[in-house]
């Protein structure tokens, strides 16, 4: 009977991520990274402190893509029906991805109800 190693978790490995070369600057209004997080489909391509996976959402109403936090600098429209997939959510805002148009930015979190899985 094998023994457990102290500190060896029993759930089974992820796939590792292996960045093979420099990290790209990639335009951030198209794909989903930033300083702090990256969409972790962007992970062999680009370097940061933090993946996420995305969340499917759909826009309830009609909203606006914003590029900055503060909501302030409009980038494009969010239409109603439409899907978003969530990366982060802090405070009134969430940060992802509009998959019609790919534009990547923050919009109001009270405009998103999770997609149905």
């Amino acid at each position: 009977m094998a023994k457990a190693t102290p500190g060896r978790s029993s759930q089974p490995s992820r796939k590792a991520f292996a960045l093979t070369g420099p990290s790209v600057t990639l335009d951030p209004r198209t794909h989903a990274v930033r300083g702090d997080l990256a969409d972790v489909r962007l992970a062999e391509r680009v370097f940061a402190p933090h993946y996420a996976a995305p969340i499917a959402a759909v826009a309830t109403a009609a909203g606006t893509i914003f590029a900055d936090r503060g909501l302030s600098d409009p980038l494009g429209a969010l239409d109603a029906g439409e899907q978003f997939e969530v990366l982060e959510l802090a405070g009134r805002h969430a940060w992802g991805r509009a998959t019609t148009h790919g534009l990547v930015g923050y919009v109001d979190r009270a405009l998103l109800d999770r997609a149905a899985s």
